[in-house]
C-alpha cells in the first residue's frame, strides 16, 4: 500500500472513497465547497444526527459529484478531537475503507485533528490506524481472504508548511504499524512453526535487513554461563532453547535493553495446564514478538538511542526428564530456587535473562512477558500491568502509554510482598500462593535487578485476543516505541 502527504482540498479530491471528519454536531471547517459540491447532503445528514455523537462512530454512503456517485465515510473525531477520539475515528474509517471496494482513498482527519494535537501526532495516528488495520494472517490458509483492493492512502494536510510534520508523522506511524504487525505474526503462528530455531532465524533476517548486530547462544553457551535457571525449564522439550541478542546503536551512551519472554509454548510442564485454550499458549512468546517489533520499529525511524534485546526462548514440556515441583534450581546470578510450580517457569527464564542483561552496563532493563493470570484477573484485557522500582521511569512508561493509547497501569512493588516468596530450602520459591499473583512474580524478578533502574510489564491480558476476535494484539509495542522516542528526543535536546 502507498502512502502520500499531499495538498489536495477536499473538493478536488478525486480518491474513490472520502474520509471527511464529524466535529461533534457540525461538520468540520473546510469541507464548506465539499458540501456545496454535493448540494448540502453532507450537512443535511450530520444535521439527522448521522455518524452519530460518539467518537469512531461512522457513516459510510454515496453522494453524487461532479455527476459521478462517491463513496464517503463520514467519521466522528469528537467537537475538540484528542489522541483517544482521533485513534478511535482513525481506526474506524481504516476499517470501513479497506473493506470497500475502492482502490484509493482521501483521508481528511488532519482538517480537525491537526489543529488540536498537531500535525504530526495526526499524521502518525492516522497512518498507523490504515497499518494494522490492514492487517491479516492467512498464511496457512489454503483459501486465502480476499485481498483488499485498497492501493493508496492520500493523507491531506490544508497548507504546504504543514508537509514536513505530516511527513514526519507518516513515517512514525507506518514505522510502528509495521512492529506491531511484526509482532502479531510472530504471535500468530502456530507452535509448530514458530519455535525457539525460528524466532533465532527472525530476528537475524531483522539484524540483516537493519544491519544491526545479532548473537545468538547455544544451550552449551548458556551452561557455561550458569543458566541452570532458564535450562531447567527447557528440558523438557525436544526444540533447543535459544538465548537471542539484537544490538542497535544508533546514539550515545548506556543503552536501554528489552528482555522478552519467549516460551514458543507453554504445556505448563509438570504442573499441566488444563485443556481449555491451551492452544493459546503459543502466545507465550508474545514478550519476545514484542521486542522484536520494537526493534523494527527503531530501525525504521533511525531513533538516535542506544538499544540491545535479550531474547530467552524455550518450550515448557512435561517429559521424562522435565524439571519437577520440588526441584532446586541455581540461577545465573547463584541465587537458589525451590520450584513449587513448574507452570510458573516465565520468571525463571527471565531470571536469568535479567542477570545476563547487566553485561551491557543499561542505563535501563525493561521486561516484556506474559507472566501471570492473575494479571489478567487485576486488569482484565485492556492495561497493561506496569511495575517498576524507580518513580521516573515508572512516570516516563505511564506517559508514553498515554500518548500511544496502549493503556497500563501501575502495580505495587512491596518488599511486604517478599515474604510469600520464602523457601525452607532455598533461597526462595518460584511462586507466592494466590493472593497478589502477578505482584509476588514481578517481586521474584526484582531480586535479579537489584542495581539497575528496572520496569516489568506483565502482558498476559494485552498480548492476544481469544473467542472469535482471537489473534495477537501487538501491544505493547507501540507503548515502548513511544517510551523510546521521548527519551531520544530528551537526550537531543540536551545537546
Amino acid at each position: 500500500m502507498e502512502y502520500i502527504i499531499n495538498l489536495t482540498p477536499p473538493e478536488k479530491d478525486t480518491a474513490e472513497t472520502l474520509v471527511l471528519p464529524v466535529a461533534g454536531k457540525k461538520l468540520a471547517q473546510g469541507l464548506s465547497k465539499l458540501d456545496s459540491a454535493t448540494s448540502g447532503v453532507l450537512s443535511a445528514l450530520v444535521a439527522n444526527g448521522e455518524p452519530g455523537e460518539k467518537a469512531g462512530s461512522i457513516l459510510s454512503t454515496h453522494v453524487t459529484l461532479d455527476g459521478k456517485l462517491r463513496r464517503v465515510v463520514l467519521v466522528q473525531t469528537g467537537e475538540t478531537a484528542d489522541v483517544a477520539s482521533l485513534r478511535l475515528a482513525a481506526s474506524a474509517a481504516a476499517k470501513a475503507v479497506i473493506a470497500g471496494k475502492a482502490t484509493s482513498t482521501g483521508v481528511h482527519l488532519l482538517l480537525v485533528a491537526g489543529k488540536t494535537l498537531g500535525i504530526e501526532t495526526a499524521a502518525a495516528i492516522v497512518a498507523q490506524a490504515f497499518v494494522f488495520e490492514g492487517y491479516r494472517f492467512d498464511q496457512f490458509k489454503s483459501k486465502k481472504e480476499p485481498v483488499a483492493t485498497l492501493t493508496n492512502v492520500n493523507i491531506t494536510v490544508s497548507k504546504k508548511a504543514d508537509q514536513d510534520a505530516a511527513q514526519a508523522g507518516l513515517q512514525q506511524g507506518l514505522a510502528i504499524g509495521h512492529g506491531v504487525n511484526f509482532t502479531r505474526d510472530l504471535g500468530n503462528a502456530p507452535g509448530n512453526v514458530c519455535t525457539p530455531t525460528y524466532l533465532a532465524t527472525q530476528a537475524q533476517a531483522l539484524g540483516k535487513a537493519a544491519k544491526i548486530k545479532v548473537d545468538v547462544l547455544e544451550a552449551a553457551d548458556m551452561e557455561k554461563l550458569g543458566m541452570g535457571s532458564f535450562l531447567a525449564v527447557a528440558k523438557g522439550s525436544i526444540e533447543p532453547p535459544k538465548l537471542i541478542t539484537l544490538e542497535y546503536k544508533g546514539g550515545k551512551g548506556k543503552p536501554v535493553v528489552l528482555v522478552g519472554k519467549g516460551i514458543t509454548f507453554d504445556s505448563g510442564g509438570i504442573s499441566l495446564k488444563p485443556g481449555d485454550s491451551m492452544d493459546e499458549m503459543k502466545y507465550d512468546m508474545c514478550g519476545a514478538a514484542t521486542v522484536l517489533g520494537v526493534f523494527k520499529a527503531v530501525t525504521e525511524l533511525k531513533l538516535p538511542i542506544n538499544l540491545v534485546g535479550v531474547i530467552a526462548t524455550c518450550e515448557n514440556m512435561p517429559a521424562g526428564n522435565a524439571y519437577k515441583p520440588g526441584d532446586i534450581l541455581t540461577s545465573m546470578s547463584g541465587q537458589t530456587i525451590e520450584v513449587l510450580n513448574t507452570d510458573a517457569e516465565g520468571r525463571l527464564v527471565l531470571c536469568d535473562a535479567l542477570t545476563y542483561a547487566a553485561k551491557y552496563e543499561p542505563e535501563t532493563i525493561i521486561d516484556i512477558a506474559t507472566l501471570t493470570g492473575a494479571c489478567v484477573i487485576a486488569l482484565g484485557h485492556i492495561a497493561t500491568g506496569l511495575y517498576a522500582n524507580d518513580e521516573k521511569l515508572a512516570e516516563q512508561l505511564l506517559a508514553a502509554a498515554g500518548t500511544s493509547g496502549d493503556k497500563a497501569w501501575r502495580m505495587p512493588l512491596w518488599d511486604d510482598y517478599q515474604e510469600q516468596l520464602k523457601s525452607n530450602f532455598a533461597d526462595m520459591a518460584n511462586i507466592g500462593g494466590r493472593p497478589g499473583g502477578s505482584i509476588t512474580a514481578a517481586v521474584f524478578l526484582s531480586r535479579f535487578v537489584k542495581d539497575v533502574n528496572w520496569a516489568h510489564l506483565d502482558i498476559a491480558g494485552t498480548a492476544w485476543k481469544s473467542g472469535a476476535a482471537k489473534g495477537a494484539t501487538g501491544r505493547p509495542v507501540p507503548m515502548l516505541v513511544e517510551f523510546l522516542n521521548q527519551r531520544a528526543a530528551k537526550t537531543a535536546k540536551k545537546k
